[in-house]
């Protein structure tokens, strides 16, 4: 299982409506469901734990998570498959994935209503990265 693989999942799940805590691509996704969807389609466990909540403030220790399920903080360049955490407000986080093609990512957009590849943007700082090992 690779990054690539991963990235490409997730690309394959362009056009899935949004659903927040969606968890199936059928009915919709949210930015985690689109990760664990992508996780699953390549033999992977889900990375997150039921019961989350995207705007306390207050998050799991998502290195730890991050880690029992085969991926480590990343640092370098952004690769494809790299899951990325951003920050759209003071206390809430959002999740993207790296895309195939340099500069990009995939994310479930509230605002659109559908997950989407699209050009990584600076509107939301990247906070923390972990990829596949």
């Amino acid at each position: 299982m690779t990054g690539i693989e991963l990235a490409k999942a997730a690309e394959g799940m362009a056009g899935t409506p949004f659903r927040l805590h969606g968890r199936d691509p059928r009915t919709g996704l949210d930015c985690i469901g689109l990760i664990d969807c992508a996780l699953a389609a390549i033999g992977c466990k889900a990375l997150f734990p039921n019961g989350y909540a995207l705007r306390t403030g207050q998050w799991p220790d998502l290195d730890a998570i991050a880690d029992q399920r085969g991926f480590a903080p990343a640092t370098g360049p952004v690769l494809p498959g790299d899951v990325l955490l951003l920050k759209p407000s003071a206390s809430q986080m959002h999740f993207a994935i790296a895309g195939l093609r340099g500069g990009t990512w995939i994310e479930a957009h509230a605002g659109l209503r559908r997950v989407v590849v699209t050009a990584i943007s600076d509107r939301f700082p990247v906070i923390r990265r972990w990829r596949l090992v």
